[in-house]
C-alpha cells in the first residue's frame, strides 16, 4: 500500500470541534472551525478549560474524519488548532490533510514542546507555569500575554524581547480579573505603544 493511502490513518484526542468567531488576538472577529485537542501539561490556574487537561478522557478521531467534519461545515477558510496544549501531538498529518483541502491552519499554544505541523500563522501564548521552548520564539507571528497580575507586564517584555520583529504582540486581560487589570493594561499600552490590547469578545459575545 502506498504511503499516501495511509494519510488521515493516524487519529488524535479531541474535545470539540465547533465553528465560530476567532474572540481574540490578530485574527479576532474572523470566521473560524476550533479544533481542541485533549491534553495539557502546563497547568495554569486560571484556565478555563481545565477539562481538556486529561487527554485519556477524549476521545481518538481519525485526522480524514476530522477532515470530513470540517468540509461539512465549510468548504475554505480559517481553521484554529488548540487545546489544551496542542503540540502534545504530532501535527504534521493533521495540518497536511486539512492543507491539502486548502484551509488556512492557525495554532495557539503555550510553545512548551516541540513544533510539529505546517502553519499560516503562529500564536505563542507562553505561561509561567511551564516556560516555552526557545525554538518556537523566531517563527511566533503573534504574541499574546494573559495578564493575571502586575508582575506580568514585566514577563511579557522579557518574551517580546525575543520573538522576531514582525511579530504582533498583544496583552490581554484573564477574564476573572479583567474589571481590575484592562485599566491597567490599557495605561501600559498607551506607554508602550508597540503593544496591543486583546479582550475575549467571544466571551461578551455568549459564544463559543
Amino acid at each position: 500500500m502506498s504511503q499516501n493511502n495511509h494519510i488521515g490513518e493516524s487519529s488524535i484526542p479531541v474535545m470539540e470541534h465547533f465553528y465560530t468567531l476567532q474572540g481574540e488576538g490578530y485574527h479576532q472577529g474572523r470566521a473560524a472551525y476550533f479544533i481542541r485537542l485533549g491534553g495539557c501539561d502546563v497547568g495554569c490556574v486560571w484556565c478555563d478549560v481545565k477539562e481538556s487537561w486529561d487527554l485519556n478522557k477524549h476521545p481518538k478521531l481519525r485526522v480524514k474524519d476530522i477532515v470530513e467534519d470540517v468540509k461539512k461545515t465549510m468548504s475554505s477558510g480559517l481553521i484554529v488548532i488548540t487545546g489544551g496544549e496542542p503540540l502534545m501531538h504530532p501535527l504534521d498529518e493533521l495540518t497536511k490533510a486539512l492543507k491539502n483541502e486548502g484551509y488556512e491552519i492557525n495554532i495557539e499554544t503555550s510553545g512548551s514542546h516541540p513544533i510539529s505541523g505546517e502553519w499560516d500563522w503562529i500564536c505563542l501564548s507562553p505561561k509561567k507555569f511551564k516556560e516555552p521552548l526557545q525554538e518556537i520564539l523566531p517563527v511566533a507571528n503573534e504574541l499574546k500575554i494573559v495578564v493575571y497580575h502586575k508582575s506580568d507586564f514585566e514577563w511579557a517584555e522579557k518574551f517580546a524581547a525575543k520573538v522576531d520583529s514582525s511579530c504582533k504582540l498583544y496583552l490581554q486581560p484573564e477574564w476573572s480579573k479583567a474589571n481590575d487589570l484592562t485599566p491597567l493594561i490599557i495605561d501600559y499600552i498607551k506607554k508602550n505603544p508597540s503593544w496591543t490590547l486583546s479582550l475575549q469578545t467571544h466571551k461578551f459575545l455568549d459564544i463559543p
